[in-house]
């Protein structure tokens, strides 16, 4: 019989975005794995870019967490498993820890994962204890850890923040207020791991920061029971996939990757930035990340461009999302009117915008199945092409993304969570 296994855990939660929960997520990762500790992080959300910088702290992929796009039993299973193989199990939390259906402290509660809450406390001297006793008790069910101050101007700052806390609240120190340590963002987040040539420095530095504060003391341990066990069919069995992955385009979640595997597939990865010719390949997976930045080069590949238009041309599978759809236009521009000619295999245009057009959750029927997923974009699409289907969010939320189809090419701003249906997956890219 399966056996529960037992871990450390905490989940990363804060009032708001914007607090620093990466910059101490990342911080705790990076100190326990100095140590010797087997670490393993997740994300709490729909997430990519957050998990590029816990995973280089921890030195392990990142999973995402999500109660309702990965689902109860696989965010149960993958909790299971990380806790047979880990000394530590952390938890970046998203948005507010209330915020959202499901939220942070709705995933905290059902596994009983105690909540450490960051708070930025750089304007703040005795409120902090009050915004901190709000986060504990608001949920009287929630597990609720202690708490972490960001941002803190000094050593004696950050002992006020700490004595304004009432006894039952655990002080787990302070992260001062430094560009040594802060994570610079640009509109879809935080700056990409492999852009950040000075990174593991500013881990380092946040990570020896947080064991001058408070040590390295490890959480409760929590019980994970065993999970039912789950098989996947082979059903992409030697199928060869193009998987294109570089800075422009490099939001996969490795989950994804995992289940492509797990269903027989061979995954050759390429850069459409770089590489003059595509590996040999049954079908092309084209995820999103950011070819607004990369528009002339992208362009002036023009190998590498006919070769995916050959690949179409032969009637073979492509599933491009966001940014790889955007890829497939005849016309993208970016945020300053540069624009630039792509692939042309979806017919019509979009531009960069400066604030967000699109978030949310979405599940779309597909003539595939039920998938699950979401969308996070700044762009507006013109394309006068008919919808195979269109999505819908689960919190009301106004997204509804079209999914185009051109023979065997599926494109939608949609980032689709494949594990949520893996037989659809495989449909999606069987040759």
């Amino acid at each position: 019989m399966t056996q529960p296994h037992v871990c450390p855990a905490l989940l990363i939660a804060a009032p708001a975005s914007g607090q620093g929960k990466t910059t101490v997520t990342a911080a705790l990762a990076r100190l326990h794995t100095r140590a010797g500790r087997r670490v393993r992080v997740f994300k709490c959300g729909p997430d990519f870019l957050d998990p590029m910088i816990l995973a280089r702290a921890s030195g392990h992929a990142v999973y995402q967490l999500d109660l309702w796009m990965v689902g109860e039993e696989d965010c149960h299973r993958l909790l299971w498993e990380a806790a047979g193989q880990a000394d530590l199990i952390l938890i970046e939390g998203v948005m507010g820890l209330f915020d959202g259906a499901p939220s942070a402290a709705d995933l905290a509660r059902r596994f009983g994962i105690p909540v450490l809450g960051v708070i930025d406390g750089a304007a703040m001297a005795q409120t902090f204890g009050a915004l901190a006793h709000g986060l504990a008790t608001f949920q009287p069910d929630l597990p609720f850890a202690g708490v972490l101050a960001n941002r803190t101007g000094s050593l004696r700052h950050g002992d006020i923040l700490r004595d304004s806390l009432p006894p039952s609240i655990h002080w787990y120190g302070a992260l001062p207020r430094s560009a040594a340590v802060e994570l610079p963002s640009r509109h879809l987040g935080l700056v990409q791991a492999e852009e950040l040539a000075d990174l593991d420095t500013r881990l380092d530095a946040a990570a020896d920061a947080l064991l001058a504060s408070a040590g390295d003391v490890l959480p409760l341990p929590v019980t994970f029971a065993a999970p039912q066990p789950v098989s996947v069919p082979a059903l992409l069995d030697g199928v060869r996939i193009g998987v294109a992955r570089d800075t422009a385009f490099a939001f996969l979640y490795q989950a994804n990757l995992d289940l492509l595997r797990q269903l027989g597939a061979h995954l050759a990865f390429f850069s459409p930035l770089q590489d003059s010719a595509l590996p040999p390949v049954d079908s092309l997976y084209l995820p999103g990340g950011y070819p607004e930045l990369h528009l002339q080069q992208l362009a002036g590949n023009r190998p590498m461009c006919e070769a995916i238009r050959a690949h179409h041309a032969a009637g073979k599978p492509i599933l491009a999302e966001c940014g790889g759809m955007l890829y497939l236009l005849e016309r993208l521009t970016d945020k300053h009117g540069e624009a630039a000619d792509l692939l042309g295999l979806l017919p019509g245009s979009a531009r960069m915008q400066t604030r967000m057009a699109a978030l949310g959750l979405q599940r779309v029927a597909l003539p595939e199945g039920l998938l699950r997923g979401h969308t996070y974009h700044h762009s507006l699409l013109d394309c006068a092409l008919e919808p195979v289907a269109c999505g819908s969010s689960p919190n009301q939320r106004p997204a509804a993304e079209a999914v185009y189809r051109i023979g065997r090419l599926t494109a939608s701003y949609i980032h689709f969570y494949l594990p949520s249906n893996p037989q659809a997956a495989a449909r999606l890219l069987q040759p």
